[in-house]
């Protein structure tokens, strides 16, 4: 029985392994030297893309040459494709440690192809649209290949997905397609030249962004964690929640969380803290469903923690067009709210279990000895923040161009502070998880052993949100600073300490930095050649048009049902993302739904601002990692508690419903991605967002002060909805617009202050003769003439027998964006209802939730004394 059990035991954690690798690093490691000569191509492939971000190339006298953006995508995708055959077998049952000449050969074939418009730059530049055979040729083995080393890399679901896309190029008028979506195909000739020489296909933004951005940060990301600092997330995060109700479970959300700052993989993040986290939860009382289903519910929320979402963060600068800062804002609140009320559910459970913290060294603290640590921790990093911010930008401005090696100087003498620091207490070594756990480590010694960490992640965040760098250039910075970090930390501790071997310690720094540029480079290949065959998908939307068709589609299903329109988008991003990593699942979702998000929402009077709609299907691309039957977070996770991975998908999705509740709750309120939304107000709708959402939780959980009835249940959804979105009820009562007179559309526009915009509804015939009603919202730049303002929106209009008609449409405007057409009719101006402030609502919900809490204390109070 024992045998047996082991024996399950083993392949579970074989599965488990397998899984990791074929989703990360490929599963294939041959011995001797072509294992060396794939480990120092993984090298290369790093130092090359850490030579691209940094300033090195534009130096004077460089003698090597500037490589432009499609160079580099060239030679970037050469490096992906080559190693995904070298790394990952084709087949389960083929060899491990050698690789076979078959391999050989589609490597060699495939990164010769992808290489094609690096090795031939000059020659297509002088034929552009004009390709020769062997450019069809050539383009064709590289597709060909592309789609292999997708399928071993990330399985059949992107393979397949990019593959009916292409026979929907070729064969978009066969009868076998729906007439919906039919249209008159493409030559051999005409694909191949769009999809591989030109950057509207495979080599378009998705791989701009990989070559350029997200290769430094899964690098960063696997330089920390080879410093130890994966490890040392894990320790504090449980020697700050472990001692609480269900502690071990809330350490894994908040370890999860700070993996996933650096994380671009859900499936990584639930390894990494998972191995060591869902033992101790199952230990302390939680199912190994349960177990599982936090840990993934966790990890998966990294991937919408910012700074980078899995890469995503650095797409959407270039797919709504606006700056990374803004990005990180608008996504910030959402994540955090999210993580939050994770935790809450988390103690939620516990409570139904009646679980106990796991022991605290130090004995019991009191709800006022907690206060005022956290108050003075809190007060301890708004401190250094503002040293930090006011001391370097005094140096800035008091010794110009100096000031760079006098900050630099500064880094490395707190640095060595910090690791003189970390010398005084022994290094955190790798617990076993299995192990019993007598007490938890303290919090002040654990988190003194890694506090240099924090200096290259101060750095990337400097650069990113102070200094507006690059992503690129940002993450290049940090990185170097983490090469110094795992280059010295080790002999500099042996030398602090004294009597320990600092030649020992400096050759264990230089095998962890190899170990880091290594790995790096193998996380990459799954990214490098997903973003590649997603673009396969956009170049297909951009050649073929379909994405108009898709508009359409949505639209006949949901019968003009804008709820229903939503739902509808959700379930196809839940779909399309079901078993691609994150970065693909983003450009699949995005090329195909976020465009009729838009258009759907715009013909139903519901402006979404572009970068809402992106997070929208975002957010759902990446909960095909939770869910079944695919959800290959859960099945990691199940890997690990030894649960049904089936069972574990289902729990995690409900665990899940505060992020699943989100997308909608933001499409309709932007504030909660703080959208024109000042700081003041910022902080008003974080701490309504997140009570409401804790009350969301408590009611979808079934407890709160107790265990709930289905009354309270409901009550305490229907104050949640109320706290985040007051302005559904005063629309009910009062609409927010009132219709104004078309023919004043020049004096109204004119009589608005500047950069105001104005609403207008408006109708009229598409390309396809179909009648169209849609809100139109136009900016009005500056003071000036009511036809100019209207010029500056998109349109000119002709006021003709008591009707306004769009009379010209301005290229590359608000109104040439939202497709309006000559001779529209302009049916009403929108103009702001005089009403009531939308938070009058929250007394209500208020009332509301006090007569569930009295009712519910009421219940508990008894029971406590029916105990007693």
């Amino acid at each position: 029985m024992t045998d047996d059990k082991s024996q399950s035991t083993q392949l579970s954690d074989d599965e488990l392994q397998d899984l990791v690798a074929s989703s990360d690093t490929g599963a294939r490691s041959p011995v001797g030297p072509v294992g060396t000569a794939l480990a120092g191509l993984a090298l290369l492939w790093s130092l090359f893309q850490l030579w691209i971000a940094s300033p090195l190339p534009f130096l004077p006298g460089n003698p090597i040459p500037v490589l432009n953006d499609t160079e580099t995508r060239s030679i970037h995708l050469a490096f992906a494709v080559f190693l995904a055959f070298m790394a990952y077998p084709a087949l389960k049952r083929s060899p491990r440690d050698r690789i076979p000449i078959l391999d050989w050969v589609l490597a060699l074939a495939g990164a010769f192809s992808a290489a094609y418009l690096f090795l031939f730059y000059a020659e297509l530049s002088d034929r552009p649209g004009a390709p020769i055979q062997r450019d069809l040729i050539v383009a064709g083995i590289g597709l060909v290949t592309l789609l292999e080393a997708t399928r071993r890399a990330l399985g059949p679901p992107l393979m397949v997905v990019a593959i009916v896309f292409l026979l929907y190029v070729f064969f978009g008028d066969s009868a076998v397609v729906p007439e919906a979506i039919r249209w008159k195909g493409a030559s051999f000739a005409k694909a191949m030249s769009h999809q591989w020489l030109t950057t509207e296909g495979v080599f378009g933004i998705a791989l701009g962004v990989s070559s350029g951005f997200v290769f430094l940060f899964v690098l960063f990301g696997s330089l920390l964690d080879k410093a130890g600092a994966g490890n040392y997330f894990i320790k504090v995060a449980f020697s700050l929640l472990g001692h609480l109700r269900g502690g071990p479970a809330k350490a894994a959300v908040l370890a999860s969380a700070m993996t996933g700052l650096i994380s671009g993989s859900s499936i990584a993040n639930v390894v990494t803290t998972g191995t060591f986290t869902i033992p101790l939860m199952k230990r302390v009382g939680f199912s190994p469903e349960q177990g599982g289903s936090v840990e993934v519910a966790s990890s998966v929320n990294g991937q919408i923690m910012p700074p980078v979402m899995g890469a995503a963060a650095f797409l959407m600068v270039e797919y709504v067009g606006i700056p990374y800062v803004d990005v990180i804002k608008h996504a910030f609140l959402p994540a955090l709210i999210s993580y939050i009320a994770l935790l809450y559910i988390v103690h939620l459970e516990a409570l139904k279990k009646d679980m106990q913290g796991l022991p605290k060294p130090g004995g019991p603290v009191t709800i006022q000895q907690r206060l005022i640590r956290w108050g003075i921790s809190v007060c301890s990093i708004l401190i250094v923040a503002g040293v930090i911010y006011f001391g370097v930008t005094l140096i800035q401005g008091a010794f110009g161009d100096v000031s760079v090696w006098i900050l630099a100087a500064l880094i490395l003498l707190i640095y060595v502070g910090l690791v003189w620091f970390a010398a005084q207490q022994p290094d955190l070594e790798l617990d076993d998880p299995n192990a019993p756990v007598v007490s938890l480590p303290l919090f002040a010694p654990t988190a003194k052993t890694g506090l240099h960490y924090l200096l290259p992640i101060v750095v990337l965040v400097w650069f990113l949100m102070v200094e507006r760098k690059s992503p690129g250039l940002s993450a290049f910075w940090a990185s170097a600073l983490m090469i110094f970090i795992l280059l010295t930390q080790h002999p500099l501790k042996a030398a602090f300490r004294k009597g320990s071997d600092v030649g020992h310690a400096a050759r264990r720094g230089w095998g962890e930095l190899m170990d880091g540029l290594i790995a790096g480079a193998r996380n990459m290949i799954g990214i490098g050649v997903a973003t590649a065959a997603a673009g396969i998908i956009v170049g297909t939307v951009t050649l073929t048009g379909i994405g108009q068709v898709m508009t359409e589609f949505v639209e006949i299903i949901s019968g003009g049902s804008l709820i229903l329109m939503l739902v509808f988008v959700a379930v196809i991003s839940l779909i399309l993302g079901m078993g691609l990593p994150t970065t693909a699942n983003y450009i699949v979702v995005s090329s195909l739904m976020a465009g009729v998000v838009v258009q759907l929402g715009a013909q139903n009077g519901l402006i979404v601002p572009l970068i809402a709609v992106h997070l929208f299907v975002f957010y759902f691309g990446i909960m095909a990692d939770v869910t079944p039957p695919v959800g290959l977070a859960s099945f990691a996770a199940a890997a690990v508690s030894g649960g049904d991975p089936i069972k574990t998908g289902f729990v995690a999705f409900f665990y899940s419903l505060r992020t699943v509740i989100l997308p909608f709750l933001f499409i309709f309120n932007t504030d909660l991605l703080l959208i024109d939304v000042g700081l003041v107000d910022g902080i008003f709708v974080f701490i309504v967002a997140t009570i409401a959402m804790l009350l969301f939780a408590a009611g979808t959980q079934g407890f709160f002060l107790a265990r709930s009835r289905l009354w309270e249940s409901i009550a305490l959804v229907l104050v949640a909805f109320t706290l985040f979105r007051p302005g559904f009820w005063l629309d009910m009562v009062h609409p927010p617009f009132e219709a104004g007179d078309p023919t004043q559309i020049v004096k109204v526009a004119e009589g608005k202050p500047a950069n105001a915009t104005l609403r207008l509804q408006l109708e009229g015939e598409n390309l396809d003769g179909k009648l169209i009603s849609t809100t139109l919202v136009m900016p009005l730049g500056p003071k000036a003439a009511g036809a100019e303002r209207l010029a500056v929106g998109g349109i000119e209009v002709l006021v003709e027998d008591g009707k306004v008609l769009v009379d010209n449409v301005i290229p590359d405007s608000a109104a040439a964006d939202a497709k309006v057409d000559l001779d529209w009719l302009v049916k009403s101006i929108d103009l702001p209802s005089d009403r009531m402030a939308k938070e009058i609502f929250y007394i209500p919900a208020v009332l509301l939730l006090v007569v569930v809490c009295l009712v519910q204390r009421r219940r508990a109070g008894a029971a406590a004394a029916a105990l007693a």
